[in-house]
């Protein structure tokens, strides 16, 4: 299973001039990367012109175009919003839902949540549900357990295997106030939490071949460190995914110290060679 880097550029770059500049230096920089998959989800304006760029270069990449966000209905008067079916349209394979910004900003419930999800699954759309608590401890836990419980209520098992779990802290985000850096066994400990509780509601087959990816100010410096030692199956990178350089470093970090670590755990012949 390859690990997921999924780029969430917000409500960023301010013009379509630097938005086509950055996702043309990821593509040229992605060329010889062949065992990370990379999302980009740019603000919904720049979506038609990056996928037909990347439709007349046809480069053959692990890079794959996402949305930030989607309706719950496909089409109707909602003034302002977009549907699933017209990102499907325009190229995309993946869409965010749930993050913590539009809970906070918008007033977005697990109920609306769990419409988007149903409608994004619906035409195809592989959705990105971040799920994650302000508190941490027993309080952060029953959080996170409902939130999950009721984004996921009315999915059906074979729905499942679309979606990739964010484990999203609110309370390790560097926007939020008095935030605590996570560490990687902090990362782990919610990882285990999510993947328990989704067996108790799935079965422990189907939990099994969830992806959960981690979100909470993840750039080059600490991907490692939530790859190897939290063992995620990947990120969801903010501000640093519109840092080219920094963007870059991290995803060839993940791509040999994801490798290094399957061979490891398959074989253990470099520990015993060691001894």
């Amino acid at each position: 299973m390859k690990p997921l880097i999924v780029a969430n550029w917000k409500c960023n770059p301010p013009t379509l001039k630097e938005a086509k500049l950055l996702f043309e230096r990821v593509e040229k920089g992605l060329k010889d990367i062949k065992d990370v998959e990379v999302v980009i989800c740019p603000p919904f304006v720049y979506l038609p012109t990056l996928y037909v760029h990347h439709q007349v270069m046809n480069i053959k990449l692990n890079i794959k175009l996402g949305a930030q966000d989607c309706f719950w209905e496909q089409k109707g008067a909602f003034t302002g919003e977009v549907s699933p079916t017209m990102l499907k349209d325009l190229g995309c394979e993946y869409v965010i839902i749930g993050h913590s910004e539009r809970r906070k900003y918008l007033n977005e419930t697990d109920g609306m949540v769990n419409k988007k999800l149903k409608a994004a699954l619906l035409v195809g759309l592989k959705p990105i549900l971040c799920v994650g608590s302000k508190k941490r401890g027993e309080k952060g836990a029953k959080e996170m357990k409902a939130q999950l419980e009721r984004a996921l209520a009315g999915i059906k098992k074979s729905e499942l295997k679309n979606i990739i779990i964010t484990y999203e802290p609110i309370w390790a985000i560097s926007t939020t106030k008095g935030s605590i850096v996570a560490t990687p066994e902090n990362t782990k400990e919610g990882k285990i939490f999510l993947r328990r509780n989704l067996t108790k509601l799935f079965g422990k087959t189907i939990a099994q071949k969830v992806k959960i990816i981690y979100g909470g100010s993840v750039d080059s410096t600490n991907i490692e460190d939530f790859i190897k030692v939290a063992q995620m199956d990947g990120v969801l990178i903010g501000a640093a995914s519109l840092r080219f350089d920094d963007f870059m470093a991290a995803v060839k970090t993940i791509d040999p110290v994801r490798s290094v670590h399957e061979i490891k755990s398959k074989s253990g012949f470099l520990n015993r060679s060691r001894k």
